[in-house]
């Protein structure tokens, strides 16, 4: 009986899977699937046409993406080397509470635990009586974001103190041209061509193929919609609709103009908020990302490409990219033999660098629920449903931001205040302020440090801490949090400035 499945299951194999649109999602598919399915008999198809360019953004990660790179079976000093990389610790976030004020969301734990107890019920502890000390004096990525510093972390931390993880700044382009040689060295076919048109089999309903301007037809068992905003596939051709969030998150354009570096290398993304929306930098060896992310009914295009101009640090290195979004995502990822990655599944502000997360989430999943040519239902549907509550939670993290400002007097800041949550980012609101309780859904791309960063960044503190926090008097909590400083700026000491790092490395 055994024989007799696998002889079956291999005549309904996937033979060939048609990956349509490059760019970051379309080559990092293409890479990830030759390296999985290497030595088996698929042949990957990638059809990106030179005359269609990409949206480009996705210029910071975070430290999932190393997972990503070693799966590939590649470096991190590689692809830094490819792409002009830089290191991140995290993001510094700039006027967002108010005017004035700033504060980090790390790649690192905050203090440690004791007797079972978080640390940051202590920390609330020692704050309700009095005491000035900032949670992020706690982490190493911060303490080290602020002094321009890194070191690679070690692999085996002593104690929680000396644990930090780190991600990578990167040029979107290059990195997607360093992808795709790795992929068609593995075997990957490449058409450079403009699709026309999907062909539907009336029958199944699922894509039989696509047609191009060249003449050129291409057939294939499965699809990856890479297509953008567009969403040729997935979106025109198979009618997946799409779940619209802008009644939550209020920004719908964004302008991108790289330039010239002036400021210092930083081992972290900036976010500069300001009165119609924020600005990001993304520092790279050769240059700087900058973008403005904005609402339409409170700036206008000719505006916010003014007024981008007006901040940029030095001198523009090409024409202002003009973006226009809708925060949200198909409602189905995957439609019978096609699954949307990238822009072509939804789109997610560049807030918190979540864009090429949802592109590496979205092929590992594809990987784990591989399908034959029978096309089971189930495995679209849990693979709908995982994505969809992924979204869903980075959604929450995202709005969480705007929802906590205290800008007065701003009509777009104004009215985020106001913004009726989601029940599940509600609950976990109320769970923290009642006595600094942190819950974790399914699916969730933020840990407990991330939250408890948003949590002390907005000044959203808890009316009590955990009652077994009372072991320790205040002295004694003093004393030992005062050791926990000491710790980590001795190992501070250890990091160097974060050019000098780079050379060292051997990639800047």
């Amino acid at each position: 009986m055994t024989g007799q499945t696998e002889r079956l299951h291999g005549e309904r194999a996937i033979r060939s899977i048609v990956i349509a649109g490059g760019g970051t999602a379309g080559w990092m598919a293409a890479a990830m699937l030759a390296r999985r399915l290497d030595k088996q008999p698929v042949q990957i198809t990638v059809i990106e046409s030179s005359t269609i360019g990409t949206v480009g953004v996705g210029e910071a990660t975070v430290p999932g993406i190393r997972d990503f790179f070693r799966e590939l079976g590649v470096t991190e000093r590689e692809v830094m080397a490819a792409t002009k990389g830089t290191a991140k610790l995290g993001i510094e976030f700039v006027d967002w509470k108010r005017p004035g004020h700033s504060f980090f969301h790390p790649f690192g734990l905050y203090g440690m635990r004791s007797r079972g107890v978080a640390f940051h019920h202590y920390w609330q502890k020692l704050r309700s009586a009095g005491d000035p000390v900032e949670l992020a004096d706690y982490c190493l990525a911060t303490v080290m974001a602020k002094r321009n510093l890194f070191m690679l972390p070690t692999d085996r931390p002593v104690h929680d103190l000396l644990f930090f993880d780190w991600a990578v700044h990167f040029d979107a382009g290059l990195f997607a041209q360093f992808l795709a040689a790795r992929a068609v060295a593995g075997g990957v076919r490449r058409v450079d061509a403009t699709i026309t048109n999907v062909r539907i089999n009336g029958e199944t309903g699922l894509v039989d193929g696509v047609d191009t301007a060249c003449g050129k037809a291409i057939d294939g068992d499965l699809f990856i919609d890479c297509t953008g905003f567009r969403s040729l596939l997935l979106g025109a051709a198979l009618g997946s609709g799409y779940e619209d969030w802008s009644n939550l998150l209020p920004c719908d354009r964004a302008v991108a103009i790289p330039c010239e570096r002036a400021g210092p290398l930083t081992p972290f993304t900036r976010s500069t908020a300001f009165a119609q929306g924020w600005q990001w930098r993304i520092p790279l060896q050769h240059r700087v990302g900058n973008g403005l992310v904005y609402a339409s009914r409170h700036l206008s295009d000719d505006a916010a490409i003014d007024t981008l101009r007006s901040r940029l640090e030095g001198a523009p290195l090409a024409e202002p990219n003009l973006i226009r979004f809708r925060t949200g995502h198909r409602r189905d990822f995957w439609r019978g033999n096609c699954i949307g990655l990238g822009l072509a599944a939804g789109f997610m502000e560049p807030l918190e660098s979540t864009s090429i997360t949802l592109i590496q989430t979205g092929i590992e999943k594809l990987l784990a629920l591989f399908p034959d040519r029978d096309f089971d239902p189930a495995l679209a549907s849990e693979y709908n449903r995982s994505t969809t509550l992924e979204y869903e939670r980075i959604r929450d993290f995202l709005l969480l931001h705007y929802w906590a400002n205290d800008r007065r007097g701003e009509p777009m800041w104004d009215q985020c205040r106001d913004t009726a949550l989601p029940d599940p980012l509600a609950h976990k609101l109320r769970l923290f302020r009642a006595n600094g309780s942190l819950v974790r859904y399914e699916w969730e791309s933020f840990h407990d440090p991330s939250w408890l960063s948003m949590y002390a960044g907005f000044d959203i503190a808890a009316r009590s801490h955990d009652r077994a926090a009372d072991y320790f008097s205040v002295p004694d909590l003093q004393s030992a949090l005062a050791r926990m400083r000491e710790s980590i700026g001795k190992a501070v000491a250890l990091a160097e400035p974060h050019d000098a790092f780079l050379r060292t490395y051997g990639v800047g």
